[in-house]
């Protein structure tokens, strides 16, 4: 047998050394050849950059359609329909009412109004829910003389909203129940003083026209007063604040901050009405000054 047959298989270690020392004498020689090429070649060979392979991004996830587009609300059409529907009369199936609300709900079953029935004097559309894909439930509003009443109307309706159509008849619901109330924030009753006068100053500026209401505002914060004025007066009824600073006899000291809720009774030609507003003051050289107000979603700026 042949003294090679003898020998055992080269291991990994063993390819690894070989696998170097080749590299090694492959990296002489090419040393080796630049040099005798010259200067400029040796040069070139170890300026240029190591190369590194970089692995390709992973592709980006598709847009899914239902989450980059919300479904239009129907609920614009649905209020049109119910007005047209609880207008309608089944005796009267060719009246302007009826051919609106059978536009909107084909083969949906019209009421039988009694002789002398009051129409609703407004209908608006009050909640809507998507129930999923297609289907929505959108809870419409009637007023009349005696009172509110409540329907839900079944709709489908296509992603853009183009295509609507009220599906069932509706139906007849209570009214939503009323949510238990929040303590309130401003438990600090606020006496008779610069602040309550700050606030009842203002509030006549902003609210009758009476005085500019720049004067009343703090620096860097600015509001317009409600225009046309339709207020006369302005009486402060309670002034609520959520810190104990506001209830001091003396204007607190220069920059301090205090929130507090206004109630108060506006006077106008078409009677009194009750408002509430909550802002921020903040005290300046001894007097306090309004920083922003609150009530309603806007903001002074």
């Amino acid at each position: 047998m042949p003294a090679s047959a003898l020998e055992a298989p080269p291991t990994a270690a063993g390819l690894d050394l070989e696998c170097t020392r080749r590299t090694i004498r492959l990296g002489r020689a090419g040393v080796w050849a630049c040099l005798l090429a010259g200067p400029a070649a040796l040069a070139l060979a170890l300026t240029q950059p190591a190369v590194t392979v970089v692995p390709p991004d992973a592709p980006a996830p598709s847009p899914n359609a239902d989450s980059a587009v919300a479904a239009a609300d129907p609920s614009g059409y649905v209020a049109e329909f119910a007005d047209a529907w609880l207008r309608s009369d089944a005796d009267a199936p060719d009246s302007a009412s009826a051919m609106r609300a059978l536009r909107l709900g084909p083969g949906v079953a019209l009421p039988e109004p009694a002789d002398g029935a009051k129409a609703p004097q407004e209908v608006r559309s009050v909640r809507s829910v998507q129930r999923s894909g297609s289907q929505w439930s959108v809870t419409v509003a009637a007023q009349y003389a005696d009172g509110v009443r409540y329907f839900a109307v079944p709709v489908t309706a296509s992603q853009s909203g183009g295509a609507v159509a009220v599906t069932g008849t509706p139906a007849l619901v209570a009214a939503p129940a009323v949510a238990k109330a929040v303590p309130s924030v401003y438990r600090v009753e606020v006496p008779d003083g610069p602040l309550v006068d700050a606030v009842g100053d203002f509030l006549t500026a902003y609210l009758g026209g009476s005085g500019d209401v720049d004067r009343y505002l703090a620096p860097r914060t600015s509001l317009d007063a409600v225009a046309p004025a339709l207020v006369d007066k302005v009486g402060v009824d309670v002034v609520s604040a959520r810190e104990e600073a506001a209830a001091g006899e003396q204007v607190a000291s220069d920059g301090t901050r205090v929130n507090v809720e206004a109630s108060v009774s506006a006077h106008t030609k078409s009677g009194t009405w009750p408002l509430s507003y909550e802002l921020t003051l903040a005290a300046r050289g001894g007097r306090w000054e309004i920083a922003a107000l609150t009530s309603g979603g806007g903001a002074a700026k």
